[in-house]
Formats: C-alpha cells, structure tokens, sequence
C-alpha cells in the first residue's frame, strides 16, 4: 500500500539522515534579555529581525514560562491582531485568525488559513492544530500570507513552535503544581550527553483538572480532561553533519466543557434581547433554559467523552557541504485518533447528540538547500505531504421525538474519506542591492491532489415509539480536487541605521481547495461540499527598530481576498431540521490595518511590553444566504476592531532569593462569532488579567500564577443553532484560576 511504503520509507530516513543543529538558547529574563540581538526563524535561517520583511511576534523561553502557556489556544495573550480560542471545546480544532484571515470550521477534513509547524515540520489538516506546549524554546508568529518557504495553506500567516533541543550538558528540571479547580500538574525534562557527540534530551508532561462550567443536572460528573504528553530528541553533532531524531506522543482523556444554552425566546414568542438571551427570562424552541443565571451554570446530558491519542516520529539533517553551502532534509510521520463528543441543544433532552471522530495519517517530506553567494542569499526546496483522513462522524437528531413520531427524527453516520497529496517546489532570494538595500523575490509552484470518497447511513424510525429504528443506506460519492497555483512575494528591506531597518512588501498566498466532510442532509448537498481554492494578495510596509533597551515594530497591510473559503453556519427555516454548515468560496473581502508592538527595558529590574492592533475593515464583500438573500459588508468572525496587550515584570535579588513578579492583560473590543452579525452572537468588549510572582533560590523555584484575575465573564464561541432549536451554544470562557507550582532543576 501507498501508506506501507511511506511508513518504510522514514524509518530508513532515520539511518541516513539527521538534523539541524541544536537553537542558540534566548533568555528573556529582564537583567539578560538582549533586544539588540534577537534571532529569529522565519526565513528558515538564523536572522536579526530587523533583517526580515514579515512582521514576527516572538515568545522565547522564560516569557513562555512566565505566560503559563497550556496549548496553542492560549498563544494570542500577548500578541497583537492574533486571536485563538477554543472552537466547539477544548480537545477540538481551535478557531486561529490573524489580522482577520482565520476560519471557524471545526470539521476535520479541512484546513485552516494559518499553518502550525512544530520543529519545522507541518501538521496538516485541522484537527493537527491543537498542540500542547511544554519545554518550549521560541515560538514565532509570522502574520500575512507566507506563500514561499512556507507556502501550503498559509494565506493568514505561520505559527512556528520550536522545542528546546538536548544540549552536552547534564541538566533538567521537574515541576509540580496544584490549582483550583482540581487542577494538577507534573512535568519533568532531563538532558545529558551519551557521548562526545552524541546527546539526548526527554521530558513528559501531565496536566489534569476540571472546568469552570459546572453542570446543574443531577447524575453527571463535573467535566474535565486529563492530558499526557511525551517526547525524546536524539541528537548527533560533527563538524559538517548533525543528526536530530524526535518521537513524541500524547494520550489525552476527559469530558468535554459542556456549552450552555443561550435560548432566546420570551414567554410571549418574541426574540428576546441580548442581554436577557440565556437567562430565566428565556427559553428555546422546546421551553427549556438553565433554570440560573450563573454565568457557568449549564443543565445537559453531559455524557460527552474525549480521547486523542496522537504519536509521531521526525528526523532532521543538516549536512554542511561547505563555509556557504548546506542541505537539510527532513521527514515525519505524525499518526492521530481523536473522538470529540457533543451536545449541540445544550439541554438534558436528546435533541441534539453526535460525535466528531477521525483517524489522521500525515508524512511529510522536505529537502532544502541553502546557499551564501557573496552578499546574496538563496534558500531553494521541495515538499512533498502525504495525508489520509478518515472521518467516523455521527449525529442523532430528535432522537426524545420518536417517542411521538416517524418522521423527523433521524440518526446521521457519516464516515467520509480524504486523500490528499501535495507537492511545492519553492526559491527565494535575497539580494544585496547596495549596502542598505536587500531586495527579497521569493516563488513557490504548488501542485494539490484531492481524492474523496462521501458515504454515509440513516438510522430512521419505522413507528412512533420505535427507539431502534431501521438503518438506510445513503450516499456513496467519490471525486477528486486538482489544484496548483503560483505563490510568492518581493520585498525590500532598507537599513536606516544599525539598529533600524524599513520594509515594504508584497505577498501572495495560496490555499487549496478541498471537500469539507461536514454533516450533510441530501446528496445534492454532500456533492457540493467541494470547494475552491483561495487566494490572497498582501500589501505591507513596516518599521523595525532595536537596541540595548528598546525595541519597537510597525506594521500597516492591506489585503485584497479573492474567493475566500469561509465557513458559515447557515439557519434552516425548516422546524426539525439542524443548521447547514457550509464552507464555501464567498468572493471577495478587503482587510486593512496596522499593528505596533514595544519592548522597553526602563532599567535592569524592569521589562515593559505592550502592543496594540487596529482593523477598521475587515470584512466580506457579499455571500448569499441559504434563505437566499445576498447579504454584503458583513464583518468577518472573530475581527475585533481594535486588540491591545501589554506586560510588566520586576525582578529583583533578596537576600532570601530572586524574586519576579509580572502582570499581564488582553484587551479585545466587541466582534461577531458567525459571519451573520447576529447580535445574539456577538461578544462585547472585554479584558483578560494574568499575574505571576516568583522566588527562585539555588536549584529551587516556586511561582504563585493567577488566570482571568477579575473574573471577567466572556464567551470563547456562540454557535448559533436558529429557528430549528431557538439557541445558541454558549461555551463559556473559563472562569478565574489560580494555583501555585514548585520545581527543581539540575
């Protein structure tokens, strides 16, 4: 088999390839943090940032730790026009949008517009962006289209997330935490030499705990998940070749947060307004509410069960050929099994229940060389991506109405199949115009083959009464997508001073189509679930500037979005009848904005960050509904207008110890949830407070931390379910925690 033949074909990677060398250690604590210098990735090589023509926010080591990170949800704190959160509840594909380009599809034969690299190496489809983080080194977000060196799906930008890599030095840590919420933790890392050119590097960690959302209805346990992740970095360094082999794992189980129903009809039939929605005074369809108006109260069936189980396994090399010439292969194999659960009328009824369950298979290869010609630059390569979806969805709908009838009730299984193949051959090169003046032109060829089979069963009932029911054969479409497309960028890149440098730049991003396995009702809907691809054409001019105490970075874009891919939760006015969930090419949007970011160092005590964004237009041009109608202008989901964050941390040395203390905020004006505007899915303006205090003496440190410090009540999605059941899901965002950890290194 194809599959057979890849899997064979890392393993003998593993014996006659290896890895770049190991990443230059960044420190970000306030006495040692070097602005001046700060190294960067985004170009798949070592660079000052100034050197670069992408706006980069970077979060290095000590800053992760600090920020108390859990998984890719949680990267946007502290980063402008970047917002990530949970879509229908932790364990499912996040929804991730920068500067307004994002997609809240939460099926898993899709992708997204922003692609996660985890130690260069792509995950693929959706459900391979949501990654927990631990022993991080660097994470960088690049912003805007990245059409050359990263090219495949990342028309919003690239998030690259680096692990620390074994070192020769015996060191390690282990840390043990306990918060509210019956919340623990452990983790521990240790690194050593094996010999003198040889090292290894293996750490684990385990989170578990409950969530803020606590469910009313007797008989259910309180919801919560416990996650395992492993890994082990095997690294051999010579003179000219360094070899990194990576396995890692991760066995997550719980039960999902369960959403709470934000029913918002009235008693006297009218659409109740949207400060009362989701109270008493409201109810759905079916006359049911919470019976409270605590904001995390929910009342639901919450038999809702997750498990991931996700191993993989990736080699690097680095051969360098000579002084200005090195080759880089690299090749992984990523296996994932995930069943996400649900209840989507959010009620203790049988209205609404299903399961989004996939088996992901991803190889990917790359090969790439890097050549210094005199003051110029050349990266050129080719990619190669393997990847096998196979759904085993299911959603039972009206299951409490058999009871009554022998229509409408229906129990849907759909268990489509995808298969795609990608190849990208790509170049870029900067030259050295002047002495000030480095031109980039950068082109990537992307070739996409899509095969798909759609099939899917009915489970329906004969009788009123009848629970078993009879099951009917549905659909059996097979069909394949064929894209490829040109993508790349030209930039210039002037040095004003030593520490300051001005870039201009345009880049065109590609997305590929695809067929978007979602629930479908008919086979006329299944068949067009196909989608085209996307394209999209950024415009950027930005300032970077850096010394010993102060940093600053400018951005202002402009973005011309032709045939975007946007998913729509499009509402039936048919009774019975679940909400269609469309992703389509829509036409054409216009996103502008700008950015800031700043990092001062006021003293050797004092770290100061802030950063702010602004999107006055980011919106689409016009789409047709499903009842028809053509609406335009609408906002795009999850674009807040205006975004700020910022930070502080004091450091200072006791006799008792070092002692740190930081303090944090997230600030977001109001946006919508779905592309529809509907103010009963609209979040209001709010603002997130984070803290940490710290005492660090010899090998010892105990940090005190502190999440959402004033208890602000927000909502991480609304997903609107309409006529059909008269609500909307409301998964609340989580509630104040707090918890104290302690470690050890060595």
């Amino acid at each position: 088999m194809k599959k057979t033949a890849l899997s064979c074909a890392i393993f003998i990677a593993f014996f006659n390839a290896g890895a770049i060398a190991a990443d230059d250690n960044l420190n970000t604590s306030p006495e040692q943090y070097d602005i001046e210098n700060i190294t960067v990735y985004a170009q798949k090589r070592a660079q000052k940032t100034q050197d670069v023509s992408v706006a980069i926010s970077v979060l290095q080591a000590e800053l992760i730790e600090k920020l108390n990170l859990k998984d890719t949800t949680q990267l946007s704190a502290q980063i402008p026009n970047v917002k990530i959160t949970a879509n229908t509840g932790e364990g499912a594909p996040p929804v991730v949008n920068i500067r307004g380009v994002g997609s809240l599809d939460y099926n898993n034969t899709t992708t997204a517009p922003v692609a996660f690299y985890v130690d260069n190496i792509v995950g693929g489809s959706l459900s391979n962006s949501l990654l927990y983080l631990f022993d991080m080194e660097r994470i960088e977000v690049l912003k805007g289209p990245q059409g050359t060196l990263f090219g495949r799906n990342t028309t919003g930008g690239a998030v690259l997330l680096t692990s620390k890599k074994p070192t020769f030095d015996t060191e390690g840590y282990l840390t043990a935490g306990l918060a509210n919420q019956a919340h623990h933790k452990i983790e521990g890392v240790y690194n050593t030499a094996l010999s003198e050119h040889t090292a290894i590097r293996a750490g684990f960690s385990q989170q578990d705990y409950e969530y803020s959302s606590h469910n009313l209805e007797p008989g259910y346990p309180q919801a919560g998940m416990r996650q395992d992740n492993f890994r082990l970095q095997l690294q051999h360094q010579t003179e000219d070749l360094s070899v990194l082999v990576k396995l890692h794992s991760a066995d997550w189980d719980g039960n999902v947060k369960p959403v709470r129903s934000k029913g918002y009809i009235s008693a006297t039939g009218e659409i109740c307004s949207p400060e009362l929605a989701g109270t008493t005074a409201c109810t759905d369809n079916f006359g049911f509410n919470v019976g409270s108006n605590d904001f995390h109260a929910v009342r639901l069936d919450d038999n809702s069960p997750h498990t991931t189980e996700r191993l993989g396994a990736s080699v690097e090399l680095n051969y360098q050929l000579s002084a200005q010439r090195s080759f880089t292969a690299i090749s992984s194999i990523n296996q994932l099994d995930r069943l996400h659960t649900f209840n989507c009328d959010a009620s203790p009824a049988r209205l609404c229940d299903g399961d989004l369950g996939v088996e992901n298979q991803v190889f990917t290869q790359e090969f790439r060389l890097n050549q210094q010609l005199g003051q110029h630059y050349l990266i050129a390569g080719l990619f190669y991506l393997d990847e096998d979806i196979k759904q085993k969805n299911q959603i039972d709908l009206f299951r409490d109405f058999r009871a009554i009838l022998n229509t409408g009730p229906v129990h849907f299984f759909y268990d489509n199949q995808v298969f795609t193949n990608s190849l990208g051959i790509y170049g870029q090169l900067d030259y050295q115009l002047n002495d000030s003046l480095t031109l980039t032109t950068g082109l990537r060829y992307t070739r996409e083959d899509i095969d798909y089979f759609a099939t899917s069963q009915l489970n329906v009932p004969l009788m009123a009464g009848d629970f078993t029911g009879i099951n009917v054969p549905g659909w059996q479409i097979p069909g394949e997508i064929k894209d490829n497309n040109l993508s790349g960028k030209i930039a210039l890149v002037q040095t004003l001073t030593a520490q300051t440098s001005l870039y201009y730049s345009v880049n065109r991003g590609f997305k590929s189509g695809g067929y978007n396995g979602s629930l479908a009702f008919s086979v006329d809907e299944a068949r067009l679930a196909e989608y085209g691809p996307e394209t999209l054409t950024a415009w950027e001019v930005g300032v970077k500037s850096g010394g010993k105490d102060f940093s600053l970075n400018l951005a202002a874009f402009y973005y011309d979005y032709q045939d975007q891919q946007v998913f729509m939760n499009q509402q039936s006015a048919e009774q019975l009848s679940a909400p269609a969930q469309v992703l389509d090419n829509v036409g054409e949007s216009v996103i502008y904005g700008a950015e800031a970011d700043v990092t001062y160092l006021p003293g050797s005590n004092w770290l100061l960050q802030a950063g702010i964004g602004y999107l006055p237009e980011a919106n689409l041009k016009e789409f047709i509904n499903i009842q028809g109608q053509t609406i335009r202008d609408n906002r795009l989901p999850f674009s807040s207008e205006w975004n700020a964050n910022g930070l502080v941390n004091y450091i200072t040395d006791t006799e008792i110890g070092t002692l740190s203390f930081q303090l944090e905020f997230d600030y977001q004006s109001a946006f919508y949830f779905d592309q529809n505007q509907n103010p009963l899915a609209r979040q209001g303006a709010y603002t997130l407070w984070n803290g940490s205090a710290s005492w660090q003496r010899d090998n010892w440190q105990v940090m005190l931390w502190v999440k959402n410090l004033t208890d602000e009540e927000y909502s991480q999605i609304h997903f609107d379910m309409g006529p059909t059941f008269g609500l909307l899901q409301d998964l609340k965002g989580e509630a104040r925690r707090y918890g104290a950890e302690i470690s050890y290194h060595f």
